[in-house]
């Protein structure tokens, strides 16, 4: 198992208008979150996530930390809006999480307060943010939406100025148009390999998202995601609404090999409409590498 990430919980005390939230509601049962950890960690987990909601609302995520750590894992990431106590990130920096994505959607106050849903934790977040990049891995990502659009490229100039390791940008609505019209200078684009990854793409017409061609999905078999007691194709899969591979058990692997051999992701509108660029490429060059 290359990468996992498990959907601790639907709560959230932001209130973003582009967020549609989980099917799943309420937290998962921590037994099944410690099933699944210790079920990809007998497989070599090497990277996990913690994500929600807000996962950090999630009173035992620390103790889900502790044990990835206990098992090896490398890469121990949690994506959180930033907006709690410091002393929170602290103890899961403690705990041992040796990266953070935290959600910055706008550049100054009064439009963080509108990205949030009328939430206002600006200088909490800002504050985390500086002291996270100073000890760890951390990154940002902006959701590009007709509310903030405008100010994309301060937002990123922004970001950058925190310093943090690299900038994920994206737009909410399923399109590359946006990002092929932001200028972000040489030195900003340098510093962020993702950023200029996807500013690349976009500018040379690529689109960000679609799946049209990728007959099958290569990344299900070392990646999952795992929401309520079920195990998803990816976190993409389970954020649209799509069903999932089966019930967490010592079985997932298996599972996913069975979906991996007869499912056609270019004729699976989920797939075909959100699959990211990145993992569009990914596949592709295993299916080059296979034949």
């Amino acid at each position: 198992m290359m990468r996992g990430e498990i959907l601790v919980t639907d709560r959230c005390n932001f209130k973003c208008p582009y967020c549609r939230g989980l099917e799943a509601k309420g937290d998962i049962d921590f037994g099944v979150a410690v099933q699944t950890l210790v079920t990809w960690g007998n497989d070599h987990l090497k990277n996990v996530r913690f994500s929600g909601g807000e996962p950090t609302m999630y009173k035992r995520l620390g103790d889900l930390v502790e044990i990835a750590k206990n098992l090896g894992v490398e890469r121990i990431a949690v994506s959180t809006n930033g907006s709690r106590p410091w002393h929170v990130y602290k103890n899961l920096l403690a705990a041992g999480v040796n990266d953070f994505s935290v959600s910055l959607d706008a550049c100054c106050a009064a439009d963080a307060k509108k990205m949030a849903g009328g939430v206002d934790r600006w200088e909490r977040v800002t504050s985390n943010l500086r002291r996270m990049s100073e000890r760890c891995y951390t990154t940002v990502g902006i959701v590009l939406t007709q509310d903030n659009i405008a100010q994309a490229e301060r937002t990123i100039e922004f970001a950058h100025s925190l310093g943090v390791a690299d900038i994920r940008v994206i737009p909410a609505a399923q399109e590359s148009r946006a990002l092929s019209q932001l200028k972000v200078s040489d030195e900003i684009l340098r510093a962020h390999p993702i950023l200029s990854y996807r500013i690349d793409r976009a500018n040379r017409g690529l689109a960000i998202r679609g799946a049209t061609d990728v007959p099958r999905c290569h990344l299900v078999k070392d990646d999952a995601a795992v929401s309520g007691k079920y195990h998803y194709p990816c976190v993409i899969y389970l954020r649209e609404r799509g069903k999932p591979i089966g019930e967490v058990s010592k079985d997932m692997r298996k599972d996913r090999l069975a979906w991996f051999e007869t499912h056609d992701p270019s004729k699976d509108p989920i797939c075909s409409q959100n699959c990211l660029d990145v993992c569009i490429e990914f596949n592709r060059k295993c299916d080059r590498s296979c034949s």
